[in-house]
């Protein structure tokens, strides 16, 4: 079939990846080491067996090029990969572009996003481990979706703090999770040191994943039956993502296509790493290939942020890292991209931008909602408002190539659906979005309460 005739590209499952791929092994500069947030001394695996289990941690400071993916959970991968691969041809026509686009659209699981792609393997360590229950955080509800998903296939009980301005936002999400046997408090709550803290000193506090992670880490701390789980940041979430990247490339091999440009939306980071690293690895040898995060004007982490160690949540108790950080008790507005809201970034993805490899760039709420409602219209799939970041991204991009009369090849990560989003969707067409721009002068405190490490 001629390349111009294609609009969806299918892998068998006889295709689906057989390992990850860690892109630790080919960075020029490592990701610099976590430090214990007590100690501020280099991690150990002993400092993380509080709340992981073995096989994460070992994934967590692993330097090893490829893993394998466990049968059991290449099993579970079958219900729903390989993802599809589109061709927007219709998004093409209606910006009159020379550019092809594609996007990897992982919202065809049932919950939605990419995030079961590492849901399903940490349930399963866990499991293994002898865990009775996980204790996570969510922001937007994806991630909080996917794990209570995951641990009721593998029989274990769930509990997600779900950011409150989100859990405000999203009732459908929660209803999501509990049909799947979660326990989801809003967050601060008072079930915690950490959100009683946080209540006292701000009773309408709107929270933020900061404060989320740190109810959910001292819940796993504190109770010996359970373990923390996050979706995001983390080097093994990084890792379990790239199977995103890893079909895609092949994907795009079936029609004789390469991206020249690459774009993701980026909170913690792993939906951007998940499709960018299998690349860029293609660029440490030689390819020339552009990837971009793309995050909320409202939490500018990359592009506003600062290098530098810092807390990955509010009450210092998980790893310190450095990574792009906004501080560790910003706490950013309530935008409806909930999953974009993190103050910090992976380490990996941080020391990648700060090296220069990787781009970044920030939008406002309604020029992200104006991409997703062209979207939706071109192609028929109703866009979450995080993954429309990465859209707005891609269609201005493609602007600029009709301009040049280029035909760039553009691919973009299509993370989630936005079907639980609609509230949302109807304040932007009711046109009370506002575009939040984050204020330097706002954080100078934030900043000045980084841990003193060099």
């Amino acid at each position: 079939m001629r390349r111009d005739e294609i609009t969806k590209v299918i892998l068998p499952e006889s295709e689906i990846p057989k390992q990850w791929y860690n892109i630790i092994a080919d960075m020029p500069n490592k990701p610099a080491a976590y430090r214990n947030p007590v100690t501020h001394e280099v991690i150990q695996a002993d400092d993380m067996r509080a709340i992981f289990p073995d096989e994460l941690i070992k994934q967590e400071m692993s330097t090893e090029r490829y893993i394998d993916i466990p049968k059991e959970v290449r099993e579970m991968y079958r219900q729903f990969r390989p993802s599809p691969l589109y061709r927007a041809k219709n998004l093409e026509k209606q910006l009159d572009t020379p550019a092809r686009i594609y996007y990897k659209y992982e919202g065809t699981n049932a919950t939605g996003s990419h995030k079961l792609n590492s849901a399903i393997p940490q349930a399963y360590y866990n499991k293994i481990a002898g865990i009775k229950r996980l204790a996570t955080e969510t922001g937007a509800g994806q991630w909080g979706s996917a794990l209570s998903l995951a641990t009721s296939q593998f029989g274990l009980e769930c509990s997600v703090y779900m950011v409150k301005v989100s859990y405000q936002q999203k009732p459908y999400r929660r209803s999501f999770m509990k049909t799947f046997g979660a326990n989801v408090v809003a967050s601060p709550s008072n079930l915690t040191n950490s959100g009683r803290s946080i209540l006292e000193k701000d009773p309408d506090c709107t929270g933020s994943l900061g404060i989320a992670i740190s109810e959910a880490v001292e819940d796993a701390a504190t109770h010996a039956d359970t373990n923390y789980a996050l979706g995001s940041v983390l080097n093994h979430v990084c890792l379990h993502q790239s199977i995103i990247g890893i079909e895609a490339k092949k994907q795009m091999e079936m029609i004789d296509e390469y991206p020249d440009m690459i774009f993701a939306c980026c909170g913690g980071g792993t939906n951007f790493a998940g499709i960018s690293f299998p690349f860029l690895q293609d660029k440490f040898n030689g390819k020339k290939v552009r990837a971009v995060a793309v995050e909320p004007t409202a939490c500018p982490t990359l592009t506003k942020g600062i290098f530098a160690y810092d807390y990955g949540d509010v009450a210092k108790m998980a790893p310190i890292a450095r990574m792009y950080t906004l501080g560790h008790d910003f706490v950013p507005s309530g935008i409806h991209a909930g999953g974009l809201r993190y103050h910090g970034d992976s380490a990996t993805v941080s020391q990648l931008y700060h090296d220069g490899i990787i781009e970044a760039k920030a939008y406002g709420q309604k020029a992200v909602f104006d991409a997703a409602v062209a979207f939706a219209k071109a192609e028929g799939i109703v866009p979450a408002p995080e993954s429309a970041h990465a859209i707005r991204a891609a269609m201005d991009e493609a602007l600029l190539a009709k301009e040049a009369g280029e035909e760039k090849v553009i691919l973009f990560c299509l993370s989630g659906h936005g079907y639980f989003d609609f509230t949302a969707y109807e304040n932007y067409f009711n046109g009370v979005l506002d575009d939040i721009e984050y204020s330097s002068e706002s954080s100078v405190f934030n900043l000045e309460c980084l841990p003193d490490i060099k």
